[in-house]
């Protein structure tokens, strides 16, 4: 069974952003991850912290999957690109 995780972004630098969605894709496959929707202006109901201006639905074969992705040392520079283009939140969503 699969789960998601959520990822809200708040996008601070739109061009590293960009090259890091150009690669994103890959680097989740890496680990059984894809993309399920994205919004690039979500519709927040409620925000406790800064609104993310940019959210994605993730999924992963599983929470293990999930966190290989995330602590995976050969994708810390695409985490870090991520991380240069925006503040990121990342949820994992158990099924």
């Amino acid at each position: 069974m699969s789960i998601q995780a959520l990822a809200l972004i708040t996008v601070t630098d739109p061009d590293t952003l960009g090259e890091y969605r150009q690669i994103a894709g890959e680097a989740l496959a890496k680990h059984g991850g894809k993309v399920v929707a994205g919004d690039p202006a979500p519709t927040v109901l409620e925000a406790a912290f800064e609104a993310p201006t940019l959210a994605a639905l993730l999924s992963f074969p599983s929470v293990e999957a999930a966190t290989a992705w995330r602590e995976d040392p050969t994708l810390e520079p695409i985490h870090a690109l991520r991380n240069k283009g925006g503040k990121s939140t990342i949820v994992v969503l158990p099924g």
